[in-house]
């Protein structure tokens, strides 16, 4: 599937909801879905700065697409890494790199999370854009 397609499937599960408790409640389960990061990356060279929780995010490129795992010490935390792991996990370098990620607006996530929060989020994209960057000069 492409990054849209993805998003798009995302926004829709999102509109489901009708109230931020419910999709609060949908971000922690998608926290307990989460494909955890090997406890050997739990160490401080894969922790993003600038959350304010503990965020640890490790990436591989297998067959030409990266594969992201994660972990953090905050449920909902694990909730927003999840949203883009769902969208960015299993794409190609170029592919993250250009993906606009929308859905974060259009679901009203951004909107809904503590200005603290709000700067973990774009440190997260940040991060993960880094890790597709370093893939794709890689691969050339």
């Amino acid at each position: 599937m492409t990054t849209q397609e993805i998003e798009n499937e995302l926004i829709a599960e999102f509109d489901l909801f009708d109230d931020w408790m419910d999709k609060y409640n949908y971000l922690i389960e998608l926290g307990k879905e989460l494909p955890l990061i090997d406890p050997r990356y739990k160490a401080p060279q894969y922790l993003i700065t600038g959350c304010q929780s503990q965020v640890w995010l490790f990436a591989t490129l297998e067959d030409g697409k990266v594969i992201f795992t994660a972990d953090s010490d905050a449920i909902i935390t694990k909730g927003i890494i999840n949203l883009l792991i769902k969208v960015l996990s299993n794409q190609t370098p170029a592919d993250i790199l250009a993906a606009d990620l929308t859905y974060i607006d259009k679901i009203g996530l951004k909107d809904h999370l503590s200005p603290n929060r709000s700067n973990g989020l774009v440190s997260m994209i940040k991060q993960m854009k880094m890790y597709a960057f370093a893939f794709q000069n890689k691969q050339e």
